[in-house]
């Protein structure tokens, strides 16, 4: 696709916002796919929800919605949109199906998955609730729909301990990051019941990575995703979604600040924070990098990538999930 005159006045907006993190050599080659995107959005009716893990070029290209994915869950019920396009992993496509079944889903690449979500099965679920008789299930957003299906309520990062304490009992199974669950553990009097998954982005971080990078930039403030291991969050100076990361952010305005999460968010927020120095963490997550513009394109031309789903797991998954959103953060 070339870079056009045409294409440069539409594009040049929004390549002003993201100067700063993005060379005008790599956006003369996002530009045409940016501009054909959001074309096609409008003759198509149809919204791009993008996770805050995308790239800049998606997340402040041609995203309608960028958030955690609790907000990407309550957006996709409420959307007047014919098509929605998850700029996303697979759960939150198929989480974004339940909460709008009529609606047309798409994923640019079927094969973009989650280390959580593929941790756990249905099957799972149901022997754990018959070790565990009467024994309310809470599973994490990041998992199936099959894993839904079988689950009291969701929840995600940003109102987990909130979810848990709202149920009004002793305790909970809760699926399926470990460390989310000791997160949750730490934050309630409830007992959680965990499963073993892990996050293999935030898994990679260590406590002796936060006390060097502390020792290098005296000052600066650490700010960690609860699914990182436990002695990384009590190194952090805050844990939270990563919604609850970028409200940190903005509300403290920090000199200099490190996001102990996935690569793309730094420069996502650096953008509407100038002024504040990120130190970056750089592990990527290679399953939301399967989502590019190229595929994105081709997705909504095509309409392929369809998330299709029974019938009867559509009923029960959305359940859990339309409680999780009711309660909120």
């Amino acid at each position: 696709m070339e870079f056009t005159p045409e294409v440069k006045i539409a594009t040049d907006p929004i390549y002003q916002k993201i100067s700063k993190v993005m060379p005008e050599i790599e956006w003369s080659i996002h530009a045409p796919f940016i501009h054909r995107i959001n074309q096609l959005k409008k003759e198509k009716n149809a919204i791009v929800l993008a996770h805050n893990y995308q790239t800049p070029e998606i997340y402040h290209g041609i995203a309608d919605l960028a958030a955690d994915s609790l907000a990407l869950a309550i957006e996709a019920s409420k959307t007047k949109a014919d098509i929605i396009l998850m700029a996303g992993v697979h759960f939150m496509a198929e989480t974004s199906k339940l909460m709008s079944p009529e609606k047309k889903v798409l994923l640019p690449d079927m094969n973009a998955g989650c280390s959580l979500s593929s941790s756990i099965t249905g099957k799972d679920v149901r022997l754990l609730k018959e070790k565990y008789p009467g024994v309310p299930v809470v599973s994490y957003v990041n998992t199936s729909a099959e894993v839904k299906a079988e689950t009291d309520i969701c929840c995600t990062s940003a109102n987990a301990v909130k979810i848990v304490e709202s149920l009004g009992v002793k305790k909970v199974i809760f699926l399926p990051d470990d460390y989310l669950a000791k997160y949750v553990a730490s934050q309630t009097n409830v007992e959680i019941i965990a499963w073993k998954g892990i996050c293999m982005v935030h898994e990679q971080f260590n406590e002796k990575e936060i006390h060097d990078i502390r020792a290098s930039n005296p000052g600066i403030k650490i700010i960690a995703h609860p699914e990182c291991p436990p002695d990384v969050i009590k190194a952090s100076d805050f844990a939270g979604s990563t919604g609850g990361m970028i409200k940190y952010v903005e509300d403290n305005q920090p000199k200099k600040v490190m996001m102990v999460t996935e690569c793309s968010m730094s420069d996502n927020i650096q953008v509407e924070n100038p002024n504040i120095e990120f130190i970056r963490p750089c592990n990527l997550c290679p399953h939301m990098k399967k989502i590019t513009l190229p595929k994105i394109l081709d997705c909504l031309e095509k309409e392929t990538g369809e998330i299709i789903m029974d019938k009867k797991i559509i009923e029960k998954a959305r359940i859990p999930v339309e409680r999780m959103a009711a309660i909120g953060r």
